[in-house]
């Protein structure tokens, strides 16, 4: 506990009487089953926790000690009534913290108490099931206020009586409500920067008009406009966070901000001037009769206008996920010069043109993936285009192939995603009769991609040197069931750079590929296989990770705790194989490793007699019997070797007797020796 801490630290932690710890002037009573304030504790503390307890009342006397009270937390008790005089002796008190109790039995009590604070800067009445007129009361007298919570309660409609004096106020927290409707509730609140209004049922936003605010959340909502105030003054914003709502269009922003994240996400949002049937609304108009007394007025509008008058030029996340788009307008993105994070996944996209009209020249980062994209359109020759991207996700698309070239200006690109998608690597070998090889995807000479996902693109065998001049650190190949087949020399340009390899659901068998040339991968994933024997390359590797999961394994070697492999394994996961209960020698082996980490050990079984059974707790009867198998083995080879050995020795014999008088001849004619017969 008191590593890294000085002498004066340690010297001022103690234990009270109650079970409190003390830490310098913070009394930590946390989680104590504690039904009142303890009145032992040093009187001079700034900071008393006093969360996860069984207090009801606070009394007029339970702070009286604690005159230099700074910080009081106590949610989650069963707080029902705070009295009157509780904070007369502690008026000094900042923060206060009343969260996951039962305020609204006797709130207006509690607000009489509460009215004795002018210090009290942060308050939070979370989930104490108040409603809108109990919150207007407990906060009546707090002109103090700096910030304020009363998320996960019943408030369902605001107007400006609610906060009323709250000029100091910077952070409003009213997520998790029931609230459908806001009447000018906080015009009042000058001073206000963070306004989170999430997870409620607000409709619409219209005439927003907070000029102060910087970080507004509205998500989680059933909003389906956004429309702020036609005006020219300078609004403050900087984070408008509107996902998960219902929006239908692209929200109408403040002409001037300083928005510089803005968050769309899952919405049904779309552009309407091209509709997917072909049909036009650009030049279709409306005409609205406006009659003002005695006064009529015919005025003509555009029934669809996509020109956007906010100045979005200091925008650098913009997240439009999950949406219904399927083109963006002209010009859209040029708007966006400052763009460093743009994301269109899971939208309707079929083409997206990348050109010197939207530059997006700091953009480092680009999400097309689960679209319907055929195409992706680059004009070349127009200059920078992505200079800066650093990652690209296309996964889960139409493409057959990229533009020749893409990756010519990307001179940052590190990571990208094509997984999923029905496309070759380049080179291609040109069959016969064909007058050019098929469309493919050239990363040749990408000298900056470290990661590359081509997962479920339907690769096979690839020849060539597909990955040459690149120096790729994270490979994914997995769902491609005949990217193995035929040589496999084409892997060989990544031998020293590799570091992560994925062959999961690739038809691997035991003797394909060899890995001993792999010498710096750390973490290999060659589950979902059919691997019927270890791969004896990977006994020499100092994998850090390896998936054997999902194939046909019986056993692993014996000896591959003791292999380079064994010693510099740090996590392996084994499950989903055959293995054979008798020969579990290697798993023994595996369990006393110091530092292994076995992720799916309770999913590990084996096999006996068509039964699954676990390896941690085998049947007496079954070790028996593997017992006697083993045995019987030995008397089996023992057996078979008895009758060969008596087969050599008989002929041994039988040679030896018809050969006997001619060797001793030849021995006395050699020692020049006569001999009786």
């Amino acid at each position: 506990l008191a590593a890294g801490w000085g002498s004066e630290e340690i010297a001022a932690w103690a234990t009270s009487p109650g079970g409190c710890e003390l830490v310098q002037n913070t009394a930590n009573c946390a989680g104590r089953w504690l039904s009142s304030i303890p009145g032992n504790l040093q009187s001079d503390i700034e900071e008393l926790l006093l969360d996860d307890n069984t207090i009801q009342v606070l009394g007029n006397a339970s702070l009286l000690l604690y005159h230099q009270l700074r910080h009081l937390s106590l949610p989650k008790n069963w707080l029902e009534l705070i009295e009157p005089g509780t904070f007369l002796s502690s008026q000094g008190l900042h923060v206060l913290s009343l969260a996951d109790n039962l305020l609204f039995t006797n709130y207006s009590l509690t607000a009489a108490a509460l009215s004795a604070l002018p210090a009290l800067r942060t308050l939070d009445l979370s989930g104490n099931r108040l409603t809108e007129d109990m919150v207007s009361v407990l906060i009546w007298n707090l002109s103090s206020l700096e910030s304020l919570s009363v998320a996960r309660n019943i408030i369902m409609r605001l107007d400006s009586s609610v906060f009323t004096n709250l000029t100091q106020l910077l952070e409003l927290n009213l997520e998790k409500n029931y609230i459908f409707e806001i009447d000018q509730a906080f015009e009042g609140l000058q001073s206000l920067q963070r306004l989170n209004i999430a997870y409620n049922y607000l409709p619409c936003i219209v005439e927003f008009s907070l000029t102060q605010l910087r970080v507004l959340n509205v998500s989680n909502n059933v909003i389906e406009w956004f429309l702020a105030l036609e005006s020219d003054d300078v609004f403050e914003l900087e984070v408008l966070d509107l996902s998960h709502n219902h929006l239908l269009f692209f929200p109408v922003l403040p002409r001037q901000s300083k928005l510089h994240s803005l968050l769309l996400k899952d919405n049904e949002m779309s552009f309407y001037q091209r509709l997917p049937n072909g049909t036009s609304l650009a030049d279709i108009t409306v005409q609205f009769l406006l009659i003002d007394g005695n006064s009529t007025n015919v005025t003509t509008v555009s029934l669809w206008d996509e020109i956007c008058h906010s100045n979005l030029s200091s925008l650098r996340l913009l997240d439009m996920s999950q949406n219904q788009v399927w083109y963006l307008p002209e010009g859209f993105l040029a708007q966006m010069p400052s763009l460093t994070h743009l994301k269109l996944n899971d939208n309707c996209l079929e083409t997206f043109q990348l050109s010197e009209g939207d530059p997006l020249t700091m953009l480092m980062e680009l999400d097309l993936s689960q679209n319907r994209l055929v195409e992706l359109g680059v004009e070349m020759g127009t200059g920078d285009v992505l200079p800066n991207l650093q990652l690209f996700n296309l996964s889960t698309n139409r493409l057959r192939a990229l533009p020749p070239g893409v990756f010519t200006y990307t001179r940052k690109i590190t990571t990208v995603d094509l997984s999923h998608n029905r496309l070759d690597l380049c080179p291609q070998p040109t069959l016969a009769g064909e007058v050019e090889s098929p469309p493919c995807v050239d990363i040749r000479g990408v000298e900056t991609l470290t990661h590359l996902s081509l997962a479920g693109c339907g690769l096979q065998g690839l020849g060539g040197h597909p990955f040459q001049g690149t120096s790729l650190m994270h490979l994914d190949l997995s769902d491609n069931h005949q990217v193995l087949s035929g040589d496999l020399r084409w892997l060989q340009d990544l031998a020293l750079t590799l570091r992560v390899l994925s062959l999961r659901n690739t038809s691997l068998s035991s003797t394909v590929v060899d890995f001993s040339d792999f010498n710096h991968l750390m973490c290999l994933d060659l589950s979902g296989n059919s691997l019927t024997v270890f791969p004896t390359s990977l006994g020499v590797l100092k994998l850090l990770s390896l998936d054997l999961r999902d194939n046909c394994l019986l056993a692993l070697p014996p000896d591959a705790a003791q292999m380079p492999l064994g010693k510099s394994l740090r996590e392996i996961y084994l499950s989903q194989n055959p293995y054979n209960c008798c020969t579990l020698g290697w798993w023994d082996s595996l369990q006393q490793l110091e530092g292994l980490h076995i992720p799916d050990r309770q999913e590990v079984t084996c096999s006996y007699a068509s039964r699954t059974l676990n390896p941690r707790a085998l049947p007496e009867p079954v070790l028996q019997s593997c017992r006697w198998q083993m045995a019987n083995i030995t008397l089996l080879y023992l057996v078979l070797a008895l009758p060969t050995c008596l087969t050599l020795l008989v002929a041994f014999a039988v040679v030896f007797l018809m050969l006997k008088q001619k060797l001793l001849k030849m021995v006395k004619s050699r020692c020049g020796m006569s001999s009786p017969y």
